[in-house]
Parts: C-alpha cells; sequence; structure tokens
C-alpha cells in the first residue's frame, strides 16, 4: 500500500509502518513496543486494510495504491489524527497530579469503532469544542466511505449508540452529539458487476 511519506511526532512514517505490515521489517523493531504513535498508526493500517477488503474486495489491489479519491482522503486524515494533538484534562484524586489524554488517542478510539462497522471505513474524524476545557460540550463528527448496496441507514444510528459508549468509557468528554455523514460511496469494480440479464431474441 503506497503511503503519503510524512514523519509522525517520533519521526518515523505511514510507509514504514506500512512497509512493517507487509514485509515485517522495520529499523528498530523495539521502538515499535513503546510507541504509541506507531502503535496507533499500525492499528489503523490494519482497520484501514480489513475495511478495504470488504470495501472492495476482488478490487483490493487497486484500492490499496491509494489512488483513488476516498482512500487519499483516508489516508491525509489519518496521517493528522496519529498526530498527539491537543491535551484533554483528566479527573485526579489528587490535586497536584496533572493527568490527560491525547486528541489523537480519541481519534484512534473513534476510527477504530466506526471501521468495526461492517461495508464502512472512517474518513475524517474531528471533535468540534474547546476539548482542553473540563465539561465544555463537545460534538464528534465522522466522515464514512461506504460500501454501495449496504443497508447503512439502519446501521448509523447503532454506530452512534456504540461511539456514545466507547466515549463514555473510555473519555471523560461531555459528548453533546455525535454527527455522522457519508461522504463517498464506493460501488463495485466492473468485475465484480452482475452480469447483465440476457436479452431475448425477437
Amino acid at each position: 500500500m503506497s503511503m503519503p511519506n510524512d514523519n509522525l511526532e517520533c519521526g518515523h512514517t505511514l510507509e514504514e509502518l506500512s512497509l512493517y505490515l507487509d514485509t515485517g521489517e522495520f529499523a528498530d523493531p523495539r521502538h515499535l513496543e513503546t510507541c504509541p504513535d506507531c502503535r496507533n498508526g499500525l492499528d489503523s493500517l490494519r482497520r484501514l486494510t480489513a475495511a478495504g477488503s470488504e470495501l472492495l474486495s476482488n478490487d483490493l489491489a487497486a484500492a490499496g495504491s491509494g489512488n483513488d479519491p476516498w482512500m487519499k482522503n483516508i489516508l491525509a486524515s489519518l496521517k493528522l489524527e496519529l498526530r498527539p494533538g491537543r491535551d484533554i484534562p483528566l479527573r485526579s484524586d489528587d490535586p497536584a497530579d496533572r493527568l490527560t489524554e491525547t486528541e489523537g488517542s480519541v481519534f484512534a478510539l473513534i476510527r477504530s469503532v466506526a471501521d468495526a462497522t461492517p461495508g464502512a471505513v472512517a474518513g475524517k474524524v474531528r471533535l468540534h469544542g474547546d476539548v482542553t476545557v473540563p465539561g465544555e460540550p463537545i460534538t464528534v463528527s465522522v466522515d464514512l466511505a461506504v460500501a454501495f448496496g449496504h443497508p447503512f441507514m439502519r446501521s448509523a444510528a447503532a454506530l452512534r449508540l456504540d461511539l456514545a459508549k466507547a466515549l463514555a468509557r473510555h473519555t471523560e468528554l461531555n459528548i453533546a452529539g455525535i454527527d455522522i455523514t457519508i461522504t463517498d460511496v464506493i460501488e463495485p469494480s466492473a468485475a465484480q458487476a452482475p452480469d447483465p440479464a440476457p436479452q431475448e431474441e425477437s
């Protein structure tokens, strides 16, 4: 899979992580065990590959090249979301302690839930509102690419509920709303399209 050659905060790139998934080769294997940026990146790339496989099935090789507009959008968003982003304060029993989680970790959580939806893969994920202020109302927005033919409208409510549960369990954010937008519909390739019905001879 061709990746944009942009550095993560740790200095490594999505291209290096993709090569590692394809070949098992990495210049510093021990780094992968301890770096949260790389671990999040690997998790996201695995989910993207799995979701891409479901979306395009036999056409995965072409999709994996990263040349399709929907794939380019997802990779561009993933590149940004793997950065730590803003610090989100957490409650502590000791006033002297300063506990936080990163905005990037919340993006990874949202993406993991959205990518588990059959026939869909998350594109842009955003948190609207000041996450640095405890209790501030936050709206989550998720863009999705979906496979043509999946009854996604029935799944949207379930996805919104799953996201709300995951965010309530793993964060202290005050979620005021969750907006889900379908930005791309992926049609089957010509090779997968059903054969036209035979024409009756007159």
